[in-house]
């Protein structure tokens, strides 16, 4: 069983940055591929950005050279940074684990970007 934790969201101006964090509790943490996902209103929930086991990573075409997702495995945590946000950025962003086909999910956090 895995519990995930996410923070760091706020409101911010365009153009402006943000990091998130995502901790999560249980162990073989480091075996997990990690994503961030988002929800805008009336919208489906979307990958942003993943990362797997090995460090892999992969990007939504949307914020591709804008975010970075990272993971340090000794502190169980995941992290996306956001640089050059934009207001469809603005949505409720998710943590996901995910290991042998079973995924688990944070609570979320808001993210709004507006002047």
């Amino acid at each position: 069983q895995v519990q995930l934790v996410e923070s760091g969201g706020g409101l911010v101006q365009p153009g402006g940055s943000l990091r998130l964090s995502c901790a999560a509790s249980g162990s073989a943490f480091n075996l997990f591929a990690m994503g961030w996902y988002r929800q805008a209103p009336g919208k489906q929930r979307e990958l942003v950005a993943g990362i797997s086991a090995g460090g892999t990573t992969n990007y939504a075409d949307s914020v591709k050279g804008r975010f970075t997702i990272s993971r340090d495995n000794a502190k169980n945590t995941v992290y996306l940074q956001m640089n050059s946000l934009k207001p469809e950025d603005t949505a409720v962003y998710y943590c996901n684990a995910e290991r042998r086909r079973t995924d688990y999910w944070g609570q979320g956090t808001q993210v709004t970007v507006s002047s």
